[in-house]
């Protein structure tokens, strides 16, 4: 209630998508009972030019089906049959007319909003049977709208109507000279015509109606600033919970991360801000894939978990940054980081042939080539 009363001034905001397709489940489209009139009433008038000689010899012949009756006392039963014979061929004689008034009754209402099949629009309310609503809808603007549009169709229609008739006099004068049949598919010829132009007159009421109804719904479903952000959040996702996500998924990642470590061929620093962890498998990879990568605490942890497991760790700055800032978890590093990686891995190799008693103990080159485009401060 606290939404419906708020001022038109403060709904400023044109609705969403999502609050025109909530509308639309609830059975709320944009319609115009004038474009529905004037649909039936021209199919109607279209119907009549097309099937009126038809429907006219139809009732002719059951008119004079009925007049041949023999003079005398009938049977209840043979009346009957009259009866229904008579009842079949009219109907018969009507139903194209009818069937094409059917369509139209059933497309007519589609036109302006569409399709729209729901059952809450008829769902009791108890707003409904607020006697104050009813009042504000029997004297609102859209209301005072219903009945300067009722006064103008029945001005306009009359208007042609008198027309129509003053136009038509000497060819209806002329009926009664007619024989019957002739004379019922003359006249239904003259009313075909004059029932075209009379809804035709209508078509200045619907094209001014459309318009005001397309612009009483939109006005109806504006929707205030403080709607429109409750409805992003509930479309894109709360802050707080789009923040716990993030922080469940940056947990997971780090998890993963902690296990791919122990797989590490090496682990470079900063020493002390940055450390990432690089893999070289020459027989499954092209080039190192770095593992997992981390700042401040997460570089200490990424250190300790490389001390248990006895991973030999490098402290060079440069190449430490350069690795952190264009390398994602799990990717290769960049093909300019290459030589200088070649330097680190080269000398954890000949670290370990050293331990072996193979080897001299090597010492670490401490200049990496590293292009400007990858370097980091």
């Amino acid at each position: 209630m606290a939404e419906d009363n708020q001022s038109s001034a403060e709904k400023s905001e044109e609705p969403t998508p999502k609050s025109l397709e909530k509308a639309r489940e609830d059975g709320d489209t944009v319609r115009s009972r004038e474009l529905n009139t004037t649909a039936i009433l021209m199919t109607g008038a279209a119907g009549i030019l097309m099937f009126g000689p038809f429907m006219a010899n139809s009732l002719s012949r059951v008119m004079a089906y009925n007049l041949s009756l023999p003079a005398g006392p009938l049977e209840d039963s043979m009346l009957l049959t009259h009866f229904n014979e008579s009842v079949l061929q009219a109907l018969l004689g009507l139903l194209p007319f009818f069937m094409l008034l059917l369509v139209a009754a059933i497309l007519g209402p589609n036109l302006l909003g569409g399709w729209n099949c729901t059952f809450k629009a008829i769902t009791p309310k108890a707003s409904r049977l607020n006697p104050m609503s009813g009042l504000a809808r029997m004297f609102g603007p859209k209301a005072l709208m219903e009945l300067l549009k009722a006064v103008a169709k029945v001005a306009v229609v009359a208007t042609i109507a008198l027309i129509v008739l003053a136009t038509n006099t000497e060819s209806l004068l002329s009926i009664q000279r007619e024989s019957a049949i002739d004379a019922m598919t003359h006249a239904t010829t003259v009313i075909g015509w004059a029932f075209l132009f009379m809804p035709c007159a209508m078509i200045l009421i619907t094209a001014i109606d459309i318009p005001f109804q397309i612009r009483q719904h939109t006005q109806k479903l504006k929707m205030t600033m403080q709607q429109v952000k409750d409805e992003m959040k509930d479309t894109d996702g709360r802050p707080e919970v789009k923040q716990k996500i993030k922080q469940l998924q940056q947990q997971v990642a780090m998890n993963r991360m902690m296990q791919d470590l122990p797989m590490a061929d090496v682990v470079i620093t900063n020493p002390d801000h940055y450390s990432v962890a690089l893999r070289y498998d020459q027989t499954q990879e092209s080039a190192p894939r770095l593992l997992a990568k981390g700042v401040d605490l997460v570089a200490l942890k990424i250190k300790e978990t490389a001390n248990e497991h006895e991973i030999p760790i490098v402290s060079a700055p440069p190449l430490a940054r350069a690795i952190y800032f264009n390398t994602n978890i799990g990717e290769e590093i960049p093909t300019g980081l290459y030589v200088a990686v070649a330097q680190v891995l080269a000398y954890i190799h000949q670290l370990r042939e050293w331990a072996r008693g193979k080897a001299k103990k090597p010492k670490l080159n401490e200049t990496y080539d590293i292009p400007v485009g990858l370097q980091h401060e």
